[in-house]
């Protein structure tokens, strides 16, 4: 099967020579072993990968394996060179492997080389269909077929209602407890220090943290010494703060509710983390705007005094754990997304527990999102803290196969702002209509994304078959923020994300539940519970400085979720079955193969289009994350089968710590009473003042 592979990839990399050849671009192009400039080598270097791949038949294959081996040696350039060898070795192995194990694999492989040799004229999206039917199969069909694939889809997903939640949220203000998280970064490169409205202490703590390596990459993290009307975390709470007075004039709100909400702060470099606090602090002093809440600000030290102070102690008394302080330290919110996404919503339960009995739900937002009120109550005829109010939160019923589900968890949508005029019910990912980039004929997530966007997240309660009352849907695809869980379905069934997720923590989530043949927890979808995303607004410059770091991650994905499936069952195949299209894609056959693929096209799109700098960059961080996340996923007994045992270890004696508290606070054990002074103590100390009350 290898002989066919190469014949595939030598097809796809070469110039078109002919009519009716079909190929991406041709790497030998690139292929310059005289360079001596650094964007220069990166390039020769990628180039080299692809054409060994092409296998013997390729006029350049010696030249680039002898390129390749040459440069493992180096000191320069030893840690990409091994890369790529590495990774030639790692898909033979890949693909022998399947081949061997499915027939119907071995055989579209065989389809699509005899397909490539075939003189004849080849049309593009025919070209995206064969290929995507070896390497992404789960695109296929939708493009011809998008109306009754979302159907299918919508029918998939429909749950017939068996018992409403006879006690919905009733008060949102004193029931929900809202949180969010605060990412920091350096500031943005186009500012000197005497730019920054900073104070003279942080400025040199900056310097010094700039020297530092990145240990973390987010979406679009805040940039420390950003001009405010860029500060996504101003942002964020204004928009609560306003969402407040609005409940309040809407009459879902009494005069005097206010919103309380929780922060976590997660930082991309280690020397971060004593800054961030004061950071925040200064931020707030200039505000004046921000009322109708009360925030409470959480950083990693904060969280760790919660497991040591008041966690670790009370598990070691009420449950004799040995292990509380190692296993309890889960709770946190510095490191990957994972770790600050379970933090959030597991801090509701200490919440009800320690701090107010009433919270009862915890909903996350995102801090670059606003609800749009007024055009909430046009198009839905409902506000925002109506919506929650709906009893299909904590309904029960059955799906398509008869299964029980519990509806404890909620999601929402999200409308780009430059398309809420249009309607709040207008998809914030659209079906593309564009030409593909060569590394998109090997995954092309967009199209899956924007499938089960249109299905999901657009259904509206509006006909018999989807009446919101006898039938709802369920949601797969979630956002990052615009979801919520109820207190109680949080403490039955422990859904966590593993805190190894450094993208789509928010499609993470929802498998720690999946495996399970009882009753499942899963999400109901809300229909009119719309949020603004607005971070095109004002974040382009963080937008694009963590826009590497953003595509590295996309493929450290590939092989986390592939790898995190079969750590959660033996059966794959249905549970990939269970979570198509756009969570399943993500779940590769070939993730290895996949990832290697559309790295080494997408370092070429950068150099094709004169991007050097960028393409060096990528090839200089991807490769050593790529490296780090396959040394994480290997073996039988991984390090990522390892950490996500321990972390479900440690947020079930989280919960049960938790009831065991609760049980003591019954019989008024003077221990418990202790530990919960301690507990408020710490929250106080997390509260700030956000302008005048």
């Amino acid at each position: 099967m290898i002989e066919q592979f190469e014949s595939i990839i030598l097809a796809l990399m070469q110039p078109k020579k002919s009519e009716g050849a079909f190929s991406l671009f041709d790497p030998a192009a690139q292929f310059d072993t005289e360079c001596t400039d650094q964007g220069g080598m990166a390039q020769a270097l990628n180039a080299a990968f692809l054409i060994t791949l092409s296998g013997p038949r390729h006029l350049e294959f010696e030249q680039a394996k002898r390129f390749l081996t040459r440069l493992a040696d180096s000191p320069v350039w030893k840690d990409a060179a091994r890369f790529y060898l590495n990774g030639i070795n790692l898909i033979h192995a890949e693909l022998s492997t399947l081949c061997q194990q499915d027939p119907d694999f071995s055989n579209r492989l065989k389809d699509l080389s005899a397909w490539l040799a075939e003189k004849r004229k080849k049309n593009l999206s025919e070209a995206a269909e064969k290929i995507w039917s070896v390497f992404f199969p789960e695109a296929t069909g939708i493009q011809a077929n998008k109306e009754e694939c979302v159907e299918a889809l919508r029918k998939k997903r429909t749950v017939t209602i068996t018992e409403l939640n006879p006690n919905p949220i009733s008060d949102p203000a004193q029931e929900i407890l809202f949180t969010s998280n605060v990412l920091l970064t350096l500031p943005p490169a186009s500012k000197s220090q005497d730019e920054l409205r900073l104070t003279d202490p942080l400025k040199k703590e900056l310097l010094k943290v700039a020297r530092e390596p990145q240990l973390f990459w987010y979406d679009h993290p805040i940039q420390i010494g950003v001009e405010p009307e860029k500060n996504e975390v101003l942002h964020g709470l204004r928009g609560l703060s306003q969402t407040m007075a609005f409940e309040r004039g809407h009459g879902t709100a009494s005069p005097h509710d206010r919103l309380t909400c929780v922060l976590s702060v997660s930082v991309t470099h280690r020397g971060l983390r004593g800054i961030a606090n004061k950071y925040l602090e200064e931020e707030f002093a200039h505000s004046n705007s921000l009322r109708n809440m009360d925030v409470y600000v959480f950083t990693e030290a904060d969280t760790q005094r919660m497991v040591k102070e008041v966690l670790a102690p009370a598990a070691r008394f009420y449950l004799k754990s040995d292990e509380a302080d190692d296993l309890l330290s889960v709770l946190g919110v510095d490191g990957e997304y994972g770790r600050h996404y379970s933090f959030l919503k597991a801090i509701a339960a200490f919440w009800s527990v320690f701090i107010q009995p009433k919270i009862r739900a915890t909903f996350k937002i995102d801090l670059d999102q606003s609800f749009p009120q007024e055009k909430l109550i046009t198009q839905t005829g409902a506000s925002a803290f109506e919506h929650f109010k709906t009893p299909l939160w904590g309904a029960y019923g059955l799906d398509r196969r008869g299964q029980p589900l519990e509806l404890g968890m909620i999601a929402g949508f999200l409308v780009n702002a430059q398309d809420i005029g249009k309607s709040l019910f207008f998809p914030d990912v659209l079906f593309p209509e564009r030409a593909l980039s060569p590394d998109e004929y090997i995954f092309f997530s967009t199209l899956p994304q924007a499938y089960s966007t249109e299905a999901e997240m657009m259904t509206r309660y509006n006909t018999n078959k989807l009446d919101g009352k006898k039938t709802c849907i369920q949601r797969v695809h979630v956002t990052g923020g615009t979801n919520g869980i109820l207190i109680s379905s949080l403490r039955c069934h422990r859904p966590f994300t593993p805190s190894f997720f450094g993208r789509a923590e928010d499609q993470a989530y929802i498998l720690s539940v999946f495996p399970k043949e009882n009753t499942r927890l899963t999400y109901v979808h809300k229909d009119g519970l719309v949020m603004s995303h607005n971070k095109e607004a004002f974040a382009q410059e963080a937008i694009q400085s963590a826009h590497l770091g953003k595509l590295v991650g996309d493929y450290v994905r590939i092989l986390y979720f592939s790898a995190y499936a079969h750590t959660l069952t033996n059966d794959v195949s249905k549970l990939k079955e269970a979570i198509n299209p756009f969570t399943g894609c993500f779940v590769s056959r070939l993730p290895t193969t996949v990832v290697y693929l559309r790295f080494g096209l997408k370092a070429a799109s950068f150099f094709n289009t004169g991007q050097k700098k960028e393409g060096l960059e990528f090839i200089s961080v991807g490769a050593r994350r790529i490296m780090e996340a396959l040394d994480f996923i290997r073996g039988q007994n991984s390090l990522l089968k390892q950490t996500y045992e321990k972390e479900r270890l440690g947020w079930n004696l989280y919960y049960d710590t938790l009831s065991a508290i609760e049980d003591a606070f019954e019989h008024n054990d003077e221990f418990s009473l202790e530990l919960q002074k301690k507990a408020k103590n710490i929250v106080n100390q997390c509260y700030v003042r956000l302008g005048s009350k």
